[in-house]
């Protein structure tokens, strides 16, 4: 064994609080890489249902990279929340039915801008709203109760809301050895065979791999 099975529910049985996402998505238009958890205790197994406004004639995606670690009570707002700003209301009348359908926009009258992509490696802590469209770059931290309403660059500790960036986690060299490395794209031997260099505070193990 080297490490959990990435194709499992709950990587470990005996924590049913923590879910492999991944392996419970049923939307094609979220797609989430491997090893990456969302922890909540009530339904650790309905990550989608934090996945608001998203739909699929719409066409927009929610991107997740590998090994990134979700606390409960996230809330990622997809496009569909946009109402149309270039008219006098922006009311959406269409949805009400009962004859006001005709007034339906079109795609292209509304603010859709594209997918909201999150990297790989990244903490998203507890009740972070992340907004459409934000890109979340890989090793970031989100802290808690933050609203995520535009693009936060990689290996960077942002709060508040909205999010600001408050500090770079490691200094620029470092930063640009590991987005070269890409080690959670490794396979399962070579990260467990690297288990204390990736969990080290003595940065400098990580630049020793081979």
């Amino acid at each position: 064994m080297f490490g959990p099975n990435p194709d499992a529910v709950h990587p470990n049985e005996n924590l049913k609080n923590v879910c492999y996402i991944k392996n419970t998505i049923t939307r094609p238009n979220i797609i989430v890489g491997e090893y990456t958890y969302y922890d909540d205790p009530e339904n650790s197994e309905d990550f989608e249902s934090h996945v608001t406004h998203h739909y699929e004639f719409i066409g927009d995606k929610l991107i997740i990279g590998k090994f990134c670690a979700i606390a409960k009570g996230v809330e990622f707002i997809m496009n569909g929340a946009n109402h149309r700003m270039n008219s006098i209301s922006t009311y959406p009348f269409n949805i009400m039915g009962n004859g006001w359908e005709k007034s339906t926009p079109k795609l292209d009258e509304l603010p859709l801008k594209g997918d909201t992509i999150v990297g790989n490696d990244v903490w998203i802590g507890q009740n972070v709203t992340v907004m459409p469209v934000v890109h979340i770059g890989n090793g970031s931290i989100i802290g808690a109760y933050s609203v995520v309403a535009s693009d936060i660059p990689p290996y960077c500790v942002a709060v508040g809301n909205p999010c600001k960036v408050v500090k770079q986690r490691f200094d620029d060299s470092l930063v640009e050895y590991l987005l070269n490395l890409k080690w959670w794209d490794w396979d399962a031997e070579k990260i467990f065979k690297n288990l204390e260099a990736l969990t080290s505070a003595d940065l400098s193990k990580i630049e020793k791999i081979k």
